[in-house]
């Protein structure tokens, strides 16, 4: 990680320019060079029902047309001007965001011709006297000024607007206007084009705070390309400034990361408290480490170049066995892990109550939920509580229309044609009846963690000491407490328990297959175990074994990252993405014949056990149905007589 000299960027120097900033939002006049004028796309209605625009036109005269002029750009008019007399604590919210980042960026430019020799030539270029040989070097730092002015803007603005951003999200496209001839002139070609995004694309206030960000990043975007080839910008890469008061860090053409995350209301729990369940729980303490590994330079993770990342999983058990407590472990861990190294972590959860009757809500939702998961600017765990009801069977004629939507959006996300994992999130599907779920959404999970709760004496033991408290006297007797829930001796019994499997189909199967060719320990030999799998149940597909391997290579990375790496993050989370590479690669582990078998009946005896469950479900429906049509026979044939 490169080393930088952090300084203040000092309140005073930026409440200096607060007139500056509010100066530019009330009004300016500018004369787009590079981008136009557009008109903003007038909303569909339904034929005789009158709207008017949200945001009025701040051009007097102009009451039906949403845009200005391409002289004038009255910013706060523009954003003012969807509220009833009043404005809303929104607009507020971004108003003062606006005039905020405004008066950082040009504190930021101040400080730059300070620092360099700006100031100088500025003053020797107002008096008439800058030097022939200097004008090369005069166009250069200015337009390095202006560079780094709007960079400041738009990476302070994403910054301070971040607590405000909703689900909702805007494509702005490109930013266009944007010119260097110097930092002024810079500032309003982007302040005329962010007028003209918020006119086009600000048809709400949700809307209004996601325009603006949309367009902040995709300032950033533009002007860290710009950045790669300009000159003279050293004095500002190669230091650091501080913003006390708002918790910035401006670093060069850095985004601050630490902007996005958001606040968790949640109890979280320690895993201690979370009983049984132990190869569920390890392999979440593990996935909550090597979600860290991921690296925002490369917007990659090690983990997942190397084959071994969970990205999404499936936690199934009967009611009460302990999936909340998972779910709260796991984002604990999380937060308390970026909230030591300073990323931004992002926990979303879909449950029932986003299910709409409104046609295309409810899929809308859930994309809602996978782009905020997704984002590559984030650490982020998303969970799908109770999926079996809020994802419906395909061709179930008793799934609505919202379930369906909802099962279409996630089957495209988790293993569509479009996916890309980077390793910086993961996806939790939850149930009590996992057989009701769309078999090639369930396969679509590429983990499975059998939630069964406490199973053992020494389990029941933990947790009825855990759930009473400390507000009693009864003595523990005698009991090693939460001995049992050491995790590394848990889990290494947990695997061997799958050296045979438990559900009666697959074992048959199993013992079958044994019989033949005898022990399996070839390629060849396992092969033809997965073969008998799959004619036994012919949903156990290519993607099956994919998920299998998957699940090896899980297993070759058995081992933690250690503690200390997550609490000293210099130690491997801040380390470039080749050296963290290397660091894993030393701590993997051959892959043997035991880890393969074992993960074959992990994951075939899941599939048996929903397949049996589904079934079994089934039957007993139809076994109720004849029952009912007999019993409505007999009292029909009753009453006739």
């Amino acid at each position: 990680m490169t080393t930088r000299d952090t300084m203040e960027l000092k309140e005073d120097t930026i409440r200096a320019q607060y007139d500056a900033a509010l100066a530019l939002l009330t009004g300016f006049d500018h004369a787009p060079r590079l981008a136009k004028a557009v008109d903003a796309p007038q909303a569909e209605r339904s034929p005789g029902i009158g709207t008017r625009p949200r945001f009025r036109s701040t051009t007097p005269g102009l009451v039906t047309r949403p845009t200005t002029r391409p002289g004038g750009v009255r910013l706060v008019d523009r954003i003012e001007s969807g509220s009833d007399g009043l404005v809303s604590p929104l607009q507020a919210s971004v108003l003062h965001a606006l005039r905020r980042a405004l008066a950082i960026a040009l504190a930021m430019a101040e400080t730059f011709a300070a620092q360099s020799a700006l100031v100088e030539l500025k003053k020797a270029n107002l008096e008439g006297r800058l030097p022939e040989g200097k004008r090369t070097e005069f166009t250069d730092l200015l337009a390095a000024e202006a560079l780094l002015t709007l960079y400041t803007l738009a990476n302070a603005t994403a910054f301070l607007l971040a607590p405000h951003l909703t689900a909702t999200t805007v494509e702005v496209g490109t930013v266009d206007e944007v010119l260097t001839d110097n930092a002024p002139l810079a500032l309003q070609g982007v302040l005329w084009e962010l007028d003209q995004d918020i006119a086009t694309f600000a048809t709400d206030e949700p809307r209004l705070a996601a325009t603006v960000a949309a367009f902040a990043e995709a300032l950033m975007e533009k002007i860290a390309l710009r950045a790669q080839t300009a000159p003279r910008l050293e004095a500002f890469t190669g230091a650091s400034w501080k913003v006390e008061a708002d918790g910035l860090t401006i670093s060069g053409f850095k985004p601050a990361r630490a902007a996005k995350g958001g606040q968790i209301t949640m109890q979280f729990k320690k895993p201690h408290e979370v009983v049984g369940n132990h190869i569920a729980k390890y392999q979440s303490l593990r996935l909550a480490k090597m979600l860290m590994a991921y690296d925002f330079d490369r917007k990659l993770n090690p983990f997942a170049e190397l084959g071994g990342f969970i990205f999404t999983f499936m936690g199934d058990g009967k009611p009460g066995t302990g999936k909340t407590t998972l779910i709260q472990m796991m984002a604990g861990l999380l937060n308390d892990y970026c909230t030591n190294a300073g990323y931004p972590f992002r926990y979303q959860n879909f449950s029932i109550d986003q299910i709409d009757s409104y046609q295309g809500k409810s899929g809308q939702n859930a994309k809602a939920l996978i782009d905020t998961v997704l984002d590559p600017g984030v650490i982020g765990f998303g969970t799908i509580d109770d999926i079996d009801q809020v994802a419906g069977k395909r061709g179930d004629r008793q799934s609505s229309a919202g379930q369906q939507e909802v099962t279409a959006v996630f089957m495209q996300a988790f293993a569509g044609a479009g996916t890309v994992v980077r390793g910086n999130c993961t996806f939790g599907m939850f149930s009590n009846y996992p057989e009701n779920v769309d078999d090639a959404l369930r396969q679509r999970a590429g983990a499975r963690f059998l939630v069964d709760g406490p199973k053992t004496r020494e389990d029941y033991i933990d947790i009825l000491s855990l759930l009473l408290g400390k507000n009693h006297q009864i003595p523990l007797g005698d009991h090693d407490l939460f001995a049992a829930q050491e995790i590394r001796r848990a889990v290494a019994a947990s695997f061997e328990g799958h050296s045979k499997p438990y559900e009666d189909g697959l074992l048959r199967v199993w013992e079958k297959v044994a019989a033949d060719i005898g022990p399996l320990d070839t390629i060849a030999k396992i092969g033809r175990y997965l073969k008998a799998i799959q004619e036994a149940d012919d949903r156990f597909t290519g993607r099956a074994i994919k998920n299998i391997t998957d699940a090896v290579k899980v297993r070759a990375m058995d081992f933690e990252l250690p503690d200390e790496w997550m609490a000293e993050p210099d130690l491997f989370l801040f380390k470039p993405y080749d050296e963290k590479l290397a660091m894993i690669r030393g701590l993997m582990t051959p892959i043997t014949v035991e880890m393969v078998i074992q993960e074959v009946n992990r994951y075939a005896d899941s599939e048996f056990r929903y397949a049996d469950k589904s079934d079994e479900v089934a039957i007993e429906g139809m076994v109720r149905d004849y029952r009912r049509t007999e019993e409505a026979k007999r009292r029909y044939l009753e009453g006739k007589g």
